[in-house]
């Protein structure tokens, strides 16, 4: 990946950072997004530095932040190659019934027409001017139902379909895809898992939860030119969850 110059939003701890290791550990240079300046300074060290890495802090769903970033990078590294779409938000929990309809906005316009703003802005700092590649980070609540995070997973969803039709739009230089995975041992997820891990961990064929080096090299595979015949497509990361009919 040493040809690469990567944005990964969302990306101070967690699934962002493991991808933004990878891409760093293969030789891209890399911009990692958070709302954390402090988080964001500790991973770009962490990363290996300036040379290698920045971060640029502000919120996701914030049009001025998504240009900043661009032009940032551009300025730095050059010309955009990849784009990883890590940023998403489940404030509510419980039945769609009872959502509230702010909650549900906000998670629409993070999850959704924020990841849409981001690859505007990464095709106006370059993206596909010599190839490139998009991954966007689904969950496998958007292809099984998930209740208590419904509206999550119907975001999800719409991301996937959103992959599909940017695939179609964007060949052939820009390659397309989604990785959805089941329950990862992040912060963002400890709810589903925390106080219970090997009760939960039982339910997976694969008797445990992923891990965030599970996504990343997924991911990397995907913006690598091993991948250069996939586009359109969603990777289920699951342990085989979703085999038995559950998500979580």
């Amino acid at each position: 990946m040493a040809d690469q110059v990567a944005i990964v939003t969302g990306a101070s701890r967690g699934i962002g950072f493991a991808i933004a290791q990878r891409f760093v550990a293969q030789g891209a240079k890399v911009c990692i997004t958070g709302r954390d300046a402090d988080a964001l300074d500790a991973a770009v060290k962490e990363l290996g530095g300036p040379e290698v890495a920045l971060g640029v802090a502000g919120k996701g769903d914030n049009p001025d932040h998504r240009a900043a970033v661009i032009d940032t990078v551009t300025d730095r590294f050059g010309t955009i190659t990849t784009l990883i779409n890590n940023i998403g938000i489940n404030p509510a929990y419980g039945p769609l019934a009872t959502l509230d309809l702010g909650a549900a906005r906000k998670m629409a316009e993070v999850n959704l027409i924020g990841t849409l703003g981001w690859v505007q802005e990464a095709l106006r700092g370059g993206l596909g001017s010599a190839g490139g590649s998009i991954v966007n980070i689904s969950s496998v609540s958007g292809v099984r139902p998930a209740p208590g995070i419904g509206f999550y997973g119907t975001t999800k969803a719409a991301l996937i379909h959103l992959t599909e039709e940017l695939a179609i739009e964007l060949a052939p230089k820009i390659r397309v895809n989604a990785v959805a995975p089941a329950v990862v041992k992040t912060r963002f997820a400890s709810a589903l898992y925390e106080g219970r891990e090997e009760q939960v961990a039982a339910t997976y064929p694969l008797a445990r939860l992923g891990n965030t080096d599970d996504v990343a090299g997924t991911v990397a595979f995907l913006c690598s030119a091993d991948a250069a015949w996939i586009t359109g497509q969603t990777i289920v990361l699951d342990g085989g969850i979703t085999l038995t009919g559950n998500v979580q």
